[in-house]
């Protein structure tokens, strides 16, 4: 399994999002609107992966949107900006839905989304929940299934200018998970997914750790701080809420 995204539910138009991070010498995008849940967004692509600063567009829609990343948004934006879930790439989601049921557990169903980008393409995919509740408790992994696969979609993206040679040069090394009970997490998660453990806080992805950390008691159980690789080393970047470190 890959990382596909991570989402970083921000305060910030994409607009502002995407000046701010070319002044930091990165190539952003505005990514385009989700009509149908109210939200809009700014991307940032890696060689594998990429970002998502999903923001609010039109509150009444998302309050509607009956959608567990809108309702995750919605919740998190009452008290801060952060990152909020991560994304993982799946080739076939119905298979992946049918292997949770079996389990036992209980999921939104296969959802059908899309997007409208700036150029008035309609970009579109499957997604996959696991059913809890929106709280402070760390959100479980969602998975998505784009419409092309990863090779035709990176050519796509090429060609419209969303990625260029420098985003290539790009990659997520580690997500940082802070939460309570790291081992408690850790199990639940192999025990869904299927991924292989390194070590006792290190989880495996094809192109990406995920790795956790202790948390403090009160506070909420989030992604705490990424890696990205191939921008050079410097000092951390501290955005809404989010921290994003750099390597060589």
């Amino acid at each position: 399994m890959y990382l596909d995204h991570i989402v970083h539910l921000v305060t910030k138009k994409p607009t502002e999002v995407v000046e701010e991070w070319k002044g930091n010498g990165f190539h952003a995008v505005i990514g385009g609107q989700h009509t149908r849940w109210g939200t809009y967004n700014a991307l940032l692509y890696t060689k594998t992966s990429y970002i998502e600063w999903l923001a609010l567009e039109n509150e009444e829609i998302a309050l509607n949107a009956n959608h567990p990343l809108i309702n995750l948004l919605l919740h998190d934006l009452k008290t801060k900006p952060g990152f909020g879930t991560v994304c993982i790439r799946t080739e076939n989601i119905e298979s992946l839905f049918n292997q949770l049921e079996r389990k036992g557990i209980e999921t939104s169903g296969v959802l059908h989304a899309e997007r409208k980008t700036t150029s008035g393409l309609v970009r579109k995919w499957k997604m996959l929940f696991v059913r809890e509740e929106i709280s402070n408790d760390l959100p479980t992994p969602f998975f998505i299934e784009w419409q092309e696969d990863d090779e035709e979609r990176y050519q796509l993206l090429q060609k419209d200018g969303t990625i260029v040679d420098s985003n290539l040069e790009l990659t997520i090394s580690t997500c940082e998970f802070h939460v309570r009970n790291p081992r408690e997490v850790m199990d639940k998660w192999k025990n869904y997914f299927e991924i292989k453990e390194q070590d006792n806080q290190t989880l495996l992805l094809a192109n990406t750790n995920l790795v956790f950390k202790k948390l403090e008691t009160g506070e909420q159980e989030r992604l705490a701080c990424i890696y990205v690789n191939g921008h050079g080393k410097q000092e951390p970047i501290y955005y809404e809420q989010g921290t994003y470190c750099f390597c060589e």
